[in-house]
């Protein structure tokens, strides 16, 4: 039977232009690379992101496609976007779900495990 899969990777950078910590906003662009990694052809539908900061406040962002797109993926194939978030503190992850379907119409999620929102890794 045909297996539909998606992976990610991802990398992050603190935007120091688009933050201000007097006024306790801190921003950071991401870069997420989709590949599909099965054996069928799929695409991306929608997305859902649950963001926090250090403090413990959580954002939820649900929506269709990634930055205008719905990419459809042949086997072998991949996306990549880049987008930003904003903060309340230096510190925070991300962690999320894609939501597939091949062209088959068998549904699948694919997970984007938490990755870390820091100024310290821009240093690096």
């Amino acid at each position: 039977m045909a297996k539909p899969e998606f992976t990610c990777s991802v990398a992050t950078r603190f935007l120091p232009d688009q933050s201000d910590s007097t006024r306790s906003t801190y921003s950071f662009a991401y870069t997420i690379v989709i590949h599909n990694t099965g054996d069928v052809p799929a695409q991306l539908i929608a997305r859902h992101w649950i963001i926090t900061d250090l403090a413990g406040k959580t954002q939820e962002v649900r929506g269709l496609g990634v930055v205008g797109n719905q990419p459809l993926l042949k086997p072998g194939e991949h996306f990549e976007y880049s987008s930003w978030v904003q903060i309340a503190t230096p510190r925070g992850q991300m962690q999320g779900t894609f939501f597939c379907v091949t062209d088959a119409a068998q549904f699948f999620d694919t997970p984007v495990p938490a990755f870390e929102l820091s100024m310290n890794t821009a240093l690096h």
